[in-house]
């Protein structure tokens, strides 16, 4: 007679007889998840120490089977592997003295990476592989050190261009036309992000291909732009975006232009020449910046407003800035009108929409870009001579940069 007490088949499997799992913990195929114990902190239980396998013994002297034998021989070579591994001697603790050069380096660091400051900290501190051992490193001597390793009164190697000089004497003015480019609007329409960026993408690629030969004409190494298509409230290399604006930035890539996508996708149904126009020109505009970026003209153009006697002339140097980004961009269009349809509805737009693009429109009425007119004299230069010689907003008199 079969014995009733006896475990079933299955009867510690999932679901069976002797599964105790409730059907809150149950799956709704009806099984219980799989899940190794987990030990958890405050229990009573005693650590259990595990055997040294291919010994008789462990260190506290018990047989395989539990028998006790009393302590275990000094001399025995599994205890002494047990001890070591879970029981070993602690290691004294003592403490370095620290130069007083390097806490003020650590101190220095600090501050730097709480301000904002952490790639020039990072490279700081990773040329100390050992400075614990060694904070200071190892002394190195300079060529151009006198005796002893005394710095001598040699002259500074080459001559500093003036910010001036970089934004008014640039070697891209002289670098001649934009030759003409193959480049048709890109066949991607506004209905999704990934269209959009697929948009934004071949229009870079175009550019790169017309921009690299004169950049590099003028002695200035090219790179290619990184393209960002953000969502709204996203924080991007150029901040976090709360507008549907088109922007450009410097950062450790290089320069980045950050482009939004959901008003876009949001009134190409309602507006659709008008959307194209404005998806090129914001892109013209960036782009624009770009090449300023790679001819030092982004960052002495910054400088200079950064000095500027006070909040009028600051306002005017990043009106002359603007402008030459938009200019740059209109370059390109002409360089690219026999392929890119500026004709029809789509040339009105872009005529429309220079007319309203004026700082004088804008909601702070802060007049850092640009009036309308000076908008349209700009980019008309810039589209009908193709060279960006045309563009030197920098040495052009104030009242063409208002």
């Amino acid at each position: 007679m079969a014995d009733e007490s006896a475990p079933k088949p299955g009867h510690f499997l999932p679901g069976g007889d002797g599964d105790r799992t409730t059907a809150d913990q149950r799956r709704p195929d009806g099984s219980a998840p799989l899940a190794a114990p987990t030990p958890r902190l405050g229990r009573d239980d005693q650590p259990v120490h595990p055997q040294l396998r291919g010994s008789r013994i462990d260190s506290r002297g018990t047989t395989l089977s539990g028998t006790r034998l009393g302590p275990a021989p000094a001399d025995d070579r599994a205890a002494a592997a047990y001890r070591e591994v879970f029981h070993p001697e602690p290691i004294p603790f003592v403490p370095k003295k620290r130069s007083k050069g390097l806490v003020a380096l650590i101190v220095v660091a600090a501050l730097l990476v709480l301000g904002g400051g952490a790639t020039f900290a990072v490279k700081v501190l990773s040329n100390y592989d050992g400075f614990v051992a060694n904070p200071l490193g190892t002394p190195s001597t300079n060529p151009s050190d006198g005796p002893g390793g005394a710095p001598t009164s040699a002259a500074p190697v080459g001559k500093g261009t003036p910010d001036a000089d970089v934004v008014g004497k640039n070697a891209i003015y002289a670098a001649g036309k934009l030759a003409a480019v193959n480049c048709p609007e890109p066949a991607f329409r506004p209905t999704s992000k990934e269209n959009v960026r697929s948009y934004y993408q071949a229009l870079t690629a175009c550019m790169d291909k017309a921009w690299e030969p004169l950049v590099t004409k003028a002695g200035f190494e090219f790179r290619s732009p990184r393209l960002i298509v953000f969502d709204d409230g996203e924080e991007t290399a150029c901040g976090v975006q709360d507008e549907d604006l088109a922007s450009y930035c410097l950062d450790e890539q290089g320069g980045s232009v950050t482009m939004p996508w959901q008003k876009i996708v949001e009134d190409y149904p309602k507006h659709r020449a008008a959307t194209r126009v404005q998806m090129a020109q914001s892109f013209g505009f960036v782009y624009g910046a770009h090449v300023q970026n790679l001819t030092g003209m982004a960052e002495a153009a910054g400088n200079l407003a950064d000095t500027a006697a006070n909040k009028t002339a600051e306002l005017e140097q990043q009106r002359r800035a603007a402008l030459q980004a938009s200019c740059f961009g209109a370059v390109f269009f002409g360089a690219a009108r026999s392929t890119f349809p500026l004709r029809g509805e789509l040339l009105q737009q872009w005529n429309d929409q220079i007319r309203r693009s004026g700082d004088e429109f804008s909601k702070d009425k802060v007049r850092d870009h640009g009036s309308s007119k000076s908008h349209t004299l700009w980019m008309n230069q810039g589209f009908a001579t193709t060279n960006p010689g045309a563009c030197n907003t920098f040495g052009a008199a104030s009242a063409k940069v208002s």
